[in-house]
């Protein structure tokens, strides 16, 4: 099974190689445009990010309970940009 680093990796990558800013990735995934991802929108971000289909749903989980500050179970940008500015840190 894929480590937390592993996937948090998978993402920085995903998002260094594929996106001008943080912001245009948030946009992109965001598909119906409405300034919030839904677990279904975090889990194409982590298909994308070459994530195993079997633990995207747990992963899309754990990251709406790590930082979905608002408690809506969504992520908007604040909370995406604190995810990315994590993921930065690791």
């Amino acid at each position: 099974m894929a480590t937390k680093e592993s996937i948090l990796n998978k993402i920085q990558i995903l998002i260094a190689n594929h996106f001008e800013t943080p912001e245009n990735a948030f946009s992109f995934f965001d598909a119906n445009s409405d300034g919030k991802l839904k677990k279904y929108e975090i889990v194409e971000l982590l298909r994308q990010a070459g994530i195993n289909g079997f633990i995207r749903g747990l992963v899309s989980s754990k990251l709406i309970d790590g930082y979905d500050k608002t408690g809506d179970e969504l992520i908007d940008w604040t909370e995406f940009k604190t995810a990315i500015e994590k993921i930065k840190e690791t």
